[in-house]
C-alpha cells in the first residue's frame, strides 16, 4: 500500500460525502478497496450485431442513429412511454422507454449511439424495449457490470474506478516477486488491475483474471501457513507403541473395519517424532466418537492427558456422557468444562486437570481460557472443528509441549474447501456404517400434506418410538412472519394435532441447564416429540427417535440439512425424515435422492459458494473477491506450491522482496478473523 491507496474514497474526484456513505455500504472505504473491487460480470460489445440479423433469444448490442422520436404517452399514472426509431444504414427498428424522458431528449440524431437489449418484433418490424443506451466508442468494448447498492450505477463505478487507477497505476508496487511472476506465467499487477476493470480483449481479462486469482489464493495459503508455524516441528509427546485389546474387550460392541483402520492410523501417528495433524471425516453416524476414545486411551497409557474442544455446551455433555461410558471402564477419568459451571465447580475442574486428576477433559472455548493448565497434555481433538478459527485451535495446543493433534468432523467437507482449511492434515475416512443402521427415507411434500405427515408421525409415536419436529425460528415474528415459530409452533402442536402426547421444546436461548433437562426428558424416552431449532444439528444421540420433519425446509442449506436428518436412524429401526416446503423442491430433492454425505456437500458447495457453505461464516475462512474453490482448483494447487516454496527460502516473508506479500498475508489475518 500507499500514501495514495489509502486515500478515503470521499477525496476521489466526483464521489464526496454522500457518494462515499453508498460506496461505504458496499465495504469501499479507500481507493485500495475500490480498485480491489472487482466486477462480476461483463458485457460484451466487441461485435455489434446487424439490426436485421440480430438474435431473438439473447441480449446482444446494436450501433445505430436516431431516426424519429414521439412524444411522451402516458399509459396510467406513474407510467409513461417514449418510442424512438433508429437505423443502422441498412434497417430500421423501434425502440420503446419507460419513465425515460431524460435520456429520450438526450439522444441527437448526427450521433451513433450503442443500444444493448434484447430484440423482438418481426422480420420486417423489429423492436426492442427498455435498452441500455451510451454513446458509441469503438475502442470500448466491454462494460464492467458490479455488485451495486442504491444510488450507485456500474457506469458509475467503472467511471471512479478509471479515475482511480490513473490516478495511482504510477505508484502500484507489485507484491508478488518478480521471479515468481516468471515462474508461474504472471502479469503485473497494474495489469491485472487495469485490465479486470476494463479488459482490452478476452485475452487480457484472461490474463487479469488469472493474476488475482493466484495472487488471493497465495496470500490465503500464506495466511493459513503462518498459523500454523510450528505444528510440524518436533514433538514434545513421542508416545510408545501399547496393546489396545483391553480397551476392546471392554466394548458393547465390535468396531467397524473401518473404524478399526482409522484408529490403527492415528495410533500409528502418535508413536512419531513429529505431531500427528489428522482429520478424520466422516458421514454422520458413522463412530468418529469411538475413534477419539481409542486414542484418549492410548494417550493416557503413554502417560499423557488428553483435551477434546466442542463447540456447544449441549454438545460437550453428550460427548461426556459416550465418553464417560465408554473409557471409565478401562480406569479413565474424564472431566467436564463448559462455561455454565459454577465458580466453584471450575476451580475444582481446573485444579484436577492441573494436578493430573482427569486424564480425559471435554470441553467447549472455555478449555483455551488463560487460567486452565494441564498436567502433561499430549493429545489435542476439535469436533466439528469448522466452527472454531485455526487461531482457537493452536491455542488450545500450545498448552502441550507440542501436542498431537486429531480434527473430527461429521460435516463432509468438498475436497476442494478441505485443500486450504486443511492444506497440513492427514485425511482418514470412515467410509462404513455400524451394522444394524438402516438407510433414512426421505420425502419432500408440500404444506397441505403437512397434516397427513403428522398422522404418520403419530403411528410411530403410538408404536413406542420418538421423533422430531425442526423449527428455523425460536419466537414469531424474529425475523419473518411467514415461518414457522418453534416456540408457538410446540404449544399449538400440543394443544391440537399432538393433544395427549409429550411434547418437548429446545432452542437455542434456553440456559444450559434447560436444555440438559428437556435432552435428558427426551433421550430416557419420556417425551415423544422433540419440536427444536436447529440446535439438534450435532451431538444428539438418541436411538428412539425414527422420524424427523422439518419445517421450512428450504431455509437450510443442503448440509445442514443432511446433519439434521443425521440425529434419526441411530439405532436398528427404520427411520423417515419429511422435509415439508412449497419451493426450492429442486433444490432439496438432492436430500430425497442420496444419503452420501460428501456428494451433497459438493452440491451444496456450488449452489452457495465457499462463503455461505457452513453458514454465518463459521469456517474461518476470509470471503474471497475473485478466486472460486470450485472452479479455480488448477489455480489453487499452483498457490500452495508457490506459498511452499516462499517459505521454505524466507519462512517469515521477511525479506525485501517479500514485505507487500507479508503485509497482504497479515491484513487477511487481521480482517478474516481466521
Amino acid at each position: 500500500m500507499n500514501s495514495k491507496t489509502d486515500t478515503p474514497i470521499r477525496f476521489l474526484k466526483g464521489v464526496g460525502e454522500k457518494r462515499g456513505l453508498l460506496y461505504g455500504k458496499l465495504g469501499i472505504f479507500t481507493i485500495e478497496d475500490l480498485i480491489h473491487y472487482y466486477p462480476r460480470t461483463y458485457i460484451d460489445f466487441s461485435q455489434p450485431q446487424a439490426i436485421a440479423s440480430a438474435p431473438y433469444d439473447k441480449p446482444c448490442a446494436i450501433v445505430a442513429t436516431v431516426v424519429a422520436k414521439t412524444g411522451e404517452q402516458r399509459i396510467r399514472k406513474g407510467l409513461s412511454l417514449f418510442k424512438v426509431t433508429v437505423t443502422d444504414g441498412v434497417s430500421d427498428m423501434i425502440i420503446t422507454f419507460f419513465n425515460a424522458k431524460y435520456t429520450v431528449d438526450a439522444l441527437k440524431p448526427d450521433t451513433e449511439y450503442l443500444f444493448y437489449g434484447k430484440v423482438a418484433g418481426r422480420l420486417t418490424r423489429r423492436e426492442m424495449s427498455a435498452p441500455m443506451v451510451m454513446v458509441y466508442d469503438e475502442s470500448q468494448t466491454f462494460l464492467s457490470i458490479y455488485p451495486l447498492t442504491a444510488g450507485l450505477s456500474s457506469k458509475l463505478i467503472q467511471t471512479n474506478v478509471t479515475q482511480a487507477l490513473e490516478l495511482i497505476q504510477d505508484s502500484i508496487a507489485d507484491p508478488i516477486p518478480s521471479d515468481l511472476r516468471r515462474r508461474y506465467e504472471l502479469c503485473h499487477s497494474t495489469f491485472a488491475l487495469c485490465n479486470i476493470h476494463q479488459p482490452a480483449s478476452d485475452h487480457a481479462l484472461e490474463i487479469a483474471r488469472k493474476r488475482l486469482i493466484f495472487e488471493e489464493l497465495l496470500v490465503l495459503n500464506l495466511a493459513m501457513s503462518f498459523l500454523r508455524t510450528g505444528s510440524k516441528t518436533e514433538t514434545g509427546t513421542k508416545m510408545g507403541d501399547i496393546s489396545l485389546k483391553h480397551f476392546y474387550n471392554t466394548l458393547p460392541y465390535t468396531p467397524t473395519n473401518a473404524q478399526a483402520r482409522v484408529i490403527a492410523e492415528c495410533t500409528s501417528d502418535l508413536c512419531k517424532d513429529v505431531p500427528m495433524n489428522r482429520l478424520i471425516q466422516g458421514d454422520v453416524g458413522s463412530g468418529k466418537t469411538l475413534v477419539g476414545a481409542a486414542c484418549a486411551y492410548f494417550a493416557v497409557q503413554n502417560g499423557y492427558q488428553t483435551a477434546m474442544m466442542v463447540p456447544t455446551e449441549i454438545l460437550a455433555e453428550q460427548h461426556y456422557r459416550t465418553l464417560t461410558a465408554l473409557l471409565s471402564p478401562v480406569g479413565i477419568r474424564l472431566g467436564l468444562l463448559t462455561g455454565s459451571l459454577t465458580a466453584a465447580q471450575k476451580r475444582n475442574v481446573k485444579a484436577a486437570l492441573a494436578n493430573g486428576e482427569i486424564d480425559f477433559i471435554v470441553g467447549t472455548h472455555a478449555l483455551i481460557q488463560d487460567n486452565v493448565s494441564f498436567h502433561n497434555l499430549g493429545l489435542v481433538i476439535t469436533d466439528e472443528q469448522h466452527r472454531f478459527g485455526v487461531a482457537q485451535r493452536l491455542t488450545l495446543s500450545h498448552k502441550g509441549s507440542n501436542p498431537h493433534v486429531l480434527v473430527m468432523s461429521a460435516t463432509p467437507i468438498p475436497r476442494t474447501l478441505a485443500l486450504i482449511i486443511y492444506g497440513d492434515l492427514d485425511v482418514s475416512i470412515i467410509d462404513e456404517l455400524p451394522k444394524g443402521r438402516q438407510p433414512i427415507k426421505t420425502y419432500v411434500i408440500d404444506l397441505p400434506k403437512r397434516h397427513r405427515a403428522y398422522g404418520f408421525m403419530k403411528k410411530l409415536l403410538d408404536a413406542g418410538q420418538q421423533g422430531y419436529i425442526v423449527c428455523p425460528l425460536v419466537e414469531q415474528g424474529e425475523t419473518d412472519l411467514g415461518l414457522e415459530s418453534a416456540t408457538e409452533y410446540a404449544h399449538k402442536l400440543a394443544k391440537q394435532d399432538f393433544k395427549g402426547y409429550s411434547v418437548g421444546l429446545l432452542h437455542g436461548k434456553m440456559k444450559p441447564a434447560e436444555k440438559d433437562k428437556v435432552m435428558r426428558s427426551f433421550a430416557e424416552g419420556k417425551t415423544q416429540l422433540l419440536v427444536s431449532t436447529t440446535v439438534i444439528e450435532v451431538g444428539v444421540d438418541v436411538p428412539g427417535a425414527t422420524v424427523m420433519l422439518i419445517e421450512n425446509a428450504e431455509r437450510f442449506g443442503l448440509s445442514q440439512l443432511h446433519q439434521l436428518r443425521g440425529r434419526i436412524g441411530r439405532g436398528s429401526k427404520e427411520s423417515f425424515c419429511i422435509l415439508v416446503s412449497d419451493s426450492d423442491t429442486e433444490r432439496l430433492s438432492v436430500i430425497k435422492n442420496t444419503l452420501d454425505g460428501f456428494k451433497i456437500s459438493e452440491e451444496d458447495l456450488k449452489l452457495r459458494g465457499p462463503g455461505d457453505f457452513f453458514g454465518s461464516r463459521q469456517h474461518g475462512l476470509p470471503q474471497l473477491k475473485i478466486a472460486d474453490m470450485l472452479t479455480d482448483i488448477k489455480l489453487l494447487r499452483l498457490a500452495q506450491d508457490a506459498a511452499a516454496e516462499l517459505l521454505a527460502g524466507d519462512p517469515a516473508l521477511s525479506q525485501p522482496a517479500h514485505i507487500l506479500l507479508r503485509g497482504q498475508v497479515q491484513n487477511m489475518i487481521k480482517n478474516a478473523s481466521i
